[in-house]
């Protein structure tokens, strides 16, 4: 960072040389690096079980088929994104992310609804992590979230931004990815990368962070109890510990979540073995992948018409194995009932 970024220049009446600029500390500075590293020490025990649930949930994953890999990540996104909008104060319900945004209520914020659909996309993997400009979707005209994304800094003041939140980063080198990330994401919110109303970004940023060096598992849930620590501030070892409480917390609530559902897709195929062919099965198997399915959506991806594929699902809901989320009679969406 050069030497005029440790200033902040009142705007002045008129160029009056009578306004000097005003010293305006790093706020980077506010993190001691030395204090982690003391954190993460004493936190040996919270970072080990924090890991081991990271790895359980990977393993789960692992032993799944890519396709259905990849399904389940989109739930744990969808349902990870649910909490940080919570902890951002700007609650979306999930059904509401998972229709179409011009179907969306009046009452909903389009802004905070926008911001979510860019979080699920990251947390199932899109952006690199080592090119903000490309994980923030900066790269692509017409990327901005809404009216605030107008006040991120753009250019040569972004790159600035990009190059302190390096530099900070690189004071924990060495560190376990769990204690870079917690730091990051304090690091992401003293800096100006994202503009008011954008928290989701640091968040969806140190989920990705501690995920980097897993294998299929692209982001690491912390899920409702993440509300506890996305936020906040406050001494580094409480936070750290916290920090990793939560982890332990979201990963054996995804890895249950991943449970349930193979558990409800035995129980569904076994229920509906009467029905003649393998239409039902092909059903199934997509409200496992999916969070949400429509009769349109089923025609194209299990190659069964849209009459059948309403008759089955009218069929699943009458057994009580899924229910439609919209309410309305065109258009419908289908989920499973775990």
């Amino acid at each position: 960072m050069s030497d005029l970024d440790e200033y902040w220049f009142d705007p002045p009446e008129g160029d009056d040389p009578a306004y000097p600029p005003l010293p305006r500390a790093d706020r980077r500075l506010l993190l001691d690096p030395a204090a982690w590293r003391a954190a993460e020490r004493d936190c040996a025990v919270d970072l080990a079980q924090a890991a081991q649930a990271i790895g359980r949930l990977d393993g789960l994953l692992a032993g799944l088929d890519e396709t259905l890999r990849r399904g389940l990540i989109t739930r744990l996104a969808f349902s990870e994104v649910v909490s940080m909008l919570w902890a951002a104060g700007t609650p979306i319900p999930q059904e509401v992310l998972i229709r179409d945004l011009a179907d969306a209520p009046a009452s909903v914020d389009l802004e905070a609804l926008a911001l979510a659909r860019w979080a699920i996309g990251r947390l199932q993997g899109r952006g690199r992590l080592e090119a903000l400009r490309d994980f923030l979707g900066l790269h692509r005209a017409g990327q901005g979230r809404g009216d605030s994304d107008l006040l991120r800094p753009t250019g040569a003041d972004f790159d600035s931004e990009t190059e302190g939140f390096a530099a900070g980063l690189a004071a924990l080198e060495g560190c376990h990815a769990i204690t870079r990330a917690a730091f990051g994401c304090r690091l992401w919110r003293l800096t100006d990368l994202s503009p008011d109303g954008h928290q989701l970004e640091a968040m969806c940023w140190a989920a990705r962070a501690m995920a980097d060096s897993a294998g299929p598992l692209v982001m690491v849930p912390m899920g409702q109890a993440g509300r506890r620590v996305w936020t906040i501030g406050g001494d580094a070892e409480e936070f750290l510990r916290a920090w990793c409480g939560a982890i332990a917390a979201g990963c054996e609530a995804g890895f249950r979540v991943i449970r349930q559902l193979m558990e409800w897709a035995d129980r569904a195929r076994r229920t509906t073995a009467r029905i003649k062919g393998s239409n039902a099965g092909l059903v199934i198997d997509a409200l496992v992948v999916h969070p949400v399915v429509s009769a349109a959506a089923l025609e194209a991806e299990a190659a069964i018409s849209r009459d059948t594929a309403e008759r089955l699902l009218a069929r699943l809901q009458g057994l009580g194995f899924v229910r439609e989320i919209t309410g309305g009679t065109r258009f419908r969406l289908w989920t499973a009932v775990l």
